[in-house]
């Protein structure tokens, strides 16, 4: 369960730091799909390193990868695969992302 918390806020720290003020108000995000490989167990004291990449961006999704590894021996831990939709905080219905808003994020 922890794994899928650090792969939402991973990518909301990374949205956060990259979009621009305008952008962050005009677009909130929902979780459409979430997929996890568990590869092996952190334990306590581990130190978790997280990375998040964007793939694919289209008007109305954003496909995110998070990859999840111990920092110590850099043992991967966890990749994710998310979907992620846009929505207008205002209405709360499905909104387009700017063309450059998808290519300031997708690769």
């Amino acid at each position: 369960m922890v794994y899928l918390r650090w792969v939402q806020e991973i990518a909301i720290a990374h949205w956060r730091v990259l979009a621009s003020a305008e952008a962050q108000k005009a677009i909130s995000w929902v979780v459409l799909r979430h997929e996890i490989d568990y590869k092996t167990p952190a334990v306590l004291g581990d130190e978790i390193q997280l990375a998040t990449w964007v793939g694919k961006a289209t008007r109305l999704t954003f496909e995110r990868f998070t990859e999840i590894k111990r920092k110590g021996d850099g043992q991967v831990l966890a990749r994710a695969r998310t979907l992620w939709c846009p929505i207008d905080p205002k209405t709360g219905k499905p909104t387009r992302v700017p063309p450059d808003v998808r290519a300031q994020f997708s690769t």
